[in-house]
């Protein structure tokens, strides 16, 4: 097979691979980027393997990054691209399930192609477009099927990622996984555990992501791999109606995504906090998620307040987006008005500060200071009192006189 023309992406790639070429070693583009290509799919990073080794690429270039050195990865950097080249290479025994014991570099591409994972991610590309298929990548391509390389049961205790991955190509391809691969998935799910949550998470925020996610999500509940997943396990019912939904609506980002898992959960925004650490988001996620949450749970129970969406702030475009994908009967423009139209969006918009009441009200600083504010601020939100300066500094005086 051959691809012609090559996409701009490899051709602006090409004279690496002559550099290495006519320096007598050989060179490929590999990798999902070929895979992607015979696909039809956007190109995404370029992964280059050589039988050059580590010191060589680096004797050819006058710009080069050790970005990956001890497994073989020099990175050129050429017209401000950075190319990742990797040396072919062979692993040995993999003892925690995750990275080998040790890696030798070799000269063959045959010998570093048949240490991958799936067929479809094991073809090589010349820089003439010309496709290497040792493993029959590109039947299982034609035939939408995702098949491990050699014996999957040995793919998978070389780095049990790798069944993470195997769903997320699911999703992300909307491949089915091939008889042998399928069971070995699930006679071996429970080697997820030696993966760290870290690399888990990317793989499963991917799946989530994609367009075919609902079919990703029900093979990772039918392999058993969400039971070695934090705060998954016997979620099986959950996950499986959050897959129905995902069939019909297609999160656009880690937010959206996140959310919508931890409300199909059942989670409150306290249980989502825990939840979330354990997949060790970072606090601004959380967030969003936990805000997002307290208002899709109280839109559960019925109609919220303009205080509701106004504390909702930025996370209303969340929460309105997972509000879509669910069966309530919240008619989400109307939420989305009403939340344009409020006065002030956030505490910085109030025409009255803290030091204006010091100064006009002759105000200590302390508690009451902090509450007669939070007053003012629940008043324009409410629609009690414009926010104007002099109007809200009348509320606070009456306020104050109230309360003597």
């Amino acid at each position: 097979m051959e691809i012609k023309p090559l996409p701009a992406a490899f051709n602006e790639a090409i004279p690496i691979l002559a550099t290495i070429e006519a320096a007598g070693y050989e060179a490929y583009f590999v990798g999902g980027a070929v895979r992607d290509v015979i696909l039809g799919q956007p190109i995404h990073d370029l992964d280059i393997a050589t039988s050059a080794y580590p010191e060589e690429i680096k004797a050819l270039f006058h710009k080069t990054v050790d970005t990956g050195i001890a497994h073989g990865t020099v990175m050129i950097l050429d017209h401000g691209q950075g190319y990742e080249i990797t040396t072919f290479r062979t692993e040995s025994t993999y003892t925690d399930f995750r990275r080998p014991d040790a890696v030798v570099f070799v000269r063959t591409l045959a010998e570093d192609l048949k240490r991958r994972d799936f067929t479809v991610n094991a073809l090589a590309m010349t820089k003439d477009g010309q496709i290497i298929d040792l493993f029959q990548g590109l039947t299982d391509l034609d035939h939408k099927m995702l098949r491990a390389v050699g014996n999957a049961t040995e793919r998978f205790h070389e780095d049990a990622l790798r069944m993470m991955r195997a769903v997320r190509f699911v999703a992300q391809l909307n491949f089915r996984l091939e008889t042998a691969t399928k069971a070995a998935l699930k006679a071996d799910a429970s080697l997820l555990v030696q993966i760290s949550v870290e690399r888990i998470n990317v793989e499963f925020t991917k799946l989530m992501l994609a367009p075919a996610a609902a079919t990703g999500m029900l093979q990772l509940v039918v392999s058993g791999l969400h039971h070695y997943m934090p705060g998954l396990a016997q979620k099986e019912v959950e996950l499986s109606a959050y897959a129905k939904l995902l069939a019909g609506w297609q999160p656009i980002n880690l937010s959206q995504a996140w959310t919508a898992l931890s409300f199909e959960l059942g989670l409150t925004a306290a249980d989502a906090h825990i939840f979330l650490q354990q997949w060790k988001h970072s606090n601004d996620l959380i967030q969003t998620v936990k805000t997002s949450l307290n208002l899709l749970n109280k839109l559960r129970l019925g109609d919220v307040t303009d205080w509701d969406l106004y504390t909702t702030g930025p996370a209303i475009e969340t929460a309105l987006a997972v509000l879509n994908m669910q069966q309530l009967a919240v008619p989400t423009t109307t939420l989305s008005n009403r939340y344009a139209a409020l006065p002030i969006k956030a505490k910085a918009d109030l025409a009255v500060t803290g030091h204006d009441l010091i100064t006009q009200l002759r105000l200590r600083p302390g508690p009451q200071l902090g509450d007669l504010l939070k007053q003012l601020e629940a008043a324009v939100v409410g629609g009690v009192v414009v926010n104007e300066l002099s109007a809200l500094l009348m509320l606070a005086r009456t306020k104050l006189e109230e309360k003597k």
